[in-house]
């Protein structure tokens, strides 16, 4: 920033269709980085020149009043917890009222997390354009000087005496002339720095508006995710309650999936060894429903149910990913050391939620080689759902999940190494789909659009 200049006053107006002269100091001085109102005796403050004052009565008064709002707003805080803890101990006490309101509540939570994500998009732009209109306005310092200061030289000066002398006369022609020329290439480029000045206001007020819409959106986002926590504590309680030997049972999958190298030999051993996966498999064989030519997608509307709605096969083109975010890998592709991905890979939000994409029984979840969190879906029909790259698992070995249903957390970064993003800052979620052990594409199963989207 430069300091202003010392303007001249002058009683009289730049003639019509000008930039006026006042408009022009406002112009200079927001381009100063000034209020538009400090047009003249700009003082600059020194700092560390002025001892510190002590508080007046006033300004005690308003701590006062900030403790105090300070305080109640924990008190609040307080009340809504326990009114959340009673209401999630009423949900408790009914199944499917309970699944529903995880599923319901995940559902807004991602629906808020594709929000923040787009607002943060937008401002990026705008700031990315304010900063280059105010970089331009910068390297022309110097023009809206000059500008400036031509058109108070020309509303200074008089007109000379056309008549005492010849050389008077001359010279009056002359400036006349020169005037001529330089008026409209002098108003050219003050309407062309007004044009600037104006669309970076308007940015400027843009922006203030998105900040406002991310702050309440991040708000609500907070909240969602609160009561969804509670939720999935209540859930994960009741199925504790349902199987006594549910930590002994993780502990042993996790000390077997160390002994193991591939993901299918991780999966057979599982559903044989170990006694929740082994029943979570074989009541997978036992409900499976049949393919239905058209499945109706009513039927995931029983949040009561304790098997999958619709089979797995005959979902085709109505799945959502498991999370929000934006394919990076395809099935099949490169995978970097000579080989072929099997699954897909998403990159997502830090702490983004990530849901099941289908109904089906959890067979493992928990840490596995160079996949981070990894957590597999017995989806009845001889088909497996894989999901890696998590940081947090919220469900258990042996559980049922429902469509939509929250199962895990993503962390800030990538844990899955296998998939080779190093050109990918945020996390990476990994999905993929195995028929009787064998990776197949999921491309068929998603969703072309929102609309189409299973939701339960």
């Amino acid at each position: 920033m430069f300091a202003a200049r010392p303007i001249p006053r002058s009683s009289r107006t730049v003639r019509s269709g000008r930039p006026c002269r006042a408009s022009l100091i406002a112009l200079l001085m927001v381009l100063h980085g000034l209020p538009a109102t400090a047009q003249t005796g700009l003082r600059p403050s020194i700092a560390g020149t002025t001892s510190p004052t002590p508080a007046t009565p006033e300004q005690l008064k308003q701590r006062e009043q900030e403790l105090e709002a300070a305080r109640a707003a924990q008190k609040a805080a307080a009340e809504a917890q326990e009114r959340l803890k009673a209401d999630i101990a009423t949900l408790g006490e009914d199944r499917g009222k309970l699944n529903q309101q995880l599923i319901d509540v995940a559902a807004q939570v991602r629906s808020v997390e594709v929000r923040v994500g787009e607002a943060e998009t937008r401002l990026r732009g705008l700031d990315g354009r304010e900063q280059d209109l105010r970089s331009s306005l910068e390297s022309r310092r110097a023009e809206v000087v000059e500008v400036l200061a031509a058109l108070q030289r020309a509303g200074r000066r008089t007109p000379p005496a056309l008549l005492v002398r010849p050389e008077d006369a001359l010279q009056s022609l002359r400036t006349a002339m020169l005037l001529g020329s330089v008026i409209p290439e002098m108003r050219g480029r003050a309407e062309k720095l007004s044009t600037d000045l104006g669309e970076l206001v308007a940015i400027r007020k843009t922006i203030a508006t998105e900040r406002d819409k991310l702050a309440t959106d991040r708000d609500k986002l907070r909240s969602d995710q609160t009561r969804l926590a509670a939720l999935v504590e209540e859930r994960q309680r009741k199925q504790a309650s349902a199987e006594k030997d549910m930590e002994a049972e993780s502990a042993r999958a996790v000390v077997l999936a160390q002994q193991i190298d591939s993901l299918q030999g991780l999966i057979t051993t599982m559903e044989l060894d170990l006694k929740s996966a082994a029943k979570a498999a074989s009541t997978a064989s036992l409900q499976g429903v049949p393919i239905n030519s058209r499945p109706d997608a009513n039927a995931l509307r029983n949040p009561g149910r304790k098997a999958p709605a619709i089979a797995f096969a005959s979902t085709k083109g109505m799945l959502a990913f498991p999370v929000n975010g934006t394919k990076i890998r395809e099935f099949g592709a490169s995978d970097g050391a000579g080989g072929a991905d099997k699954g897909i890979s998403l990159a997502v939000r830090a702490g983004a939620q990530v849901t099941t994409p289908c109904d089906g029984w959890v067979v493992y979840a928990g840490p596995f080689r160079s996949y981070g969190q990894l957590l597999i879906l017995n989806a009845g029909g001889g088909y497996h759902v894989l999901i890696a790259g998590m940081e947090r698992i919220s469900v258990n070995i042996g559980q049922f999940v429902q469509t939509g249903e929250p199962v895990a957390t993503m962390g800030t970064t990538s844990q899955v190494a296998s998939i080779l993003a190093t050109n990918v800052s945020q996390p990476v979620l990994y999905v993929e789909f195995r028929k009787d052990g064998t990776p197949i594409d999921p491309g068929p199963w998603w969703a072309a659009n929102e609309g189409e989207k299973v939701r339960g």
